[in-house]
């Protein structure tokens, strides 16, 4: 399974003074932090079982999107720069046609979908700060997954033409159909499996019923 660094997901003491977004990019090299309105907000690592969801996720994300040719697949600490924040998805993708938009350091305006792994501290933030962010740049499809113990929950959200965020469920087997990624699926119930499935033949099954 891919390696993915550890991300961040509670402040910390001794946050800097407040920055332009330029300052922040130099600062914040090598640094897991995110920046709202001039403000930075540093975070503390999360779980193994948070970082063992995001690679499963990423791979298989990866792999289809090379595969189909759509897109680029990244993932945190890779900032997205919005109109007023710095934010570092743990997960998102950027169709081909926007690539021209991907900067050295950060991806300019809303990639084309998003995915977030909740963690203690960063539900408000998941559900309530950046799900208002990210529907108002219009990122077309924002995922929530939150793999606590007892709550083991996904949810996700699709654009719509009024350009408010509509919950989309999954069916009765579980199985959740990306509309950006065009025949991307997978079963929600994979993700609370302990181990996780193994990638590759996840994907082939993936592939075969695209």
């Amino acid at each position: 399974m891919a390696t993915v660094s550890p991300t961040m997901t509670s402040t910390q003491p001794n946050t800097p003074a407040p920055m332009t977004y330029d300052e922040f990019l130099s600062w914040s090299d090598g640094i897991h932090a995110e920046w709202i309105k001039g403000e930075v907000i540093t975070f503390m690592s999360v779980t193994t079982a948070h970082q063992r969801i995001v690679a499963f996720l990423f791979w298989l994300l990866q792999a289809f999107a090379n595969t189909a040719k759509i897109g680029e697949v990244m993932l945190a600490p890779q900032q997205i720069k919005l109109r007023d924040s710095g934010r570092e998805p743990d997960i998102f993708f950027v169709a081909k046609e926007n690539a021209g938009r991907v900067q050295e350091k950060f991806f300019d305006g809303a990639p084309d979908l998003i995915i977030e792994v909740i963690s203690d501290e960063s539900t408000s933030r998941d559900r309530v700060d950046k799900f208002e962010e990210y529907e108002e740049a219009g990122v077309r499809e924002y995922w929530l997954i939150d793999p606590r113990p007892k709550r083991q929950r996904a949810d996700f959200y699709q654009l719509g033409k009024d350009g408010k965020y509509r919950p989309v469920p999954i069916d009765d087997d579980g199985v959740y159909r990306s509309q950006v990624l065009q025949g991307f699926w997978f079963n929600v119930n994979w993700l609370w499996q302990e181990p996780l499935p193994d990638l590759l033949p996840t994907f082939e099954m993936i592939r075969s019923k695209s």
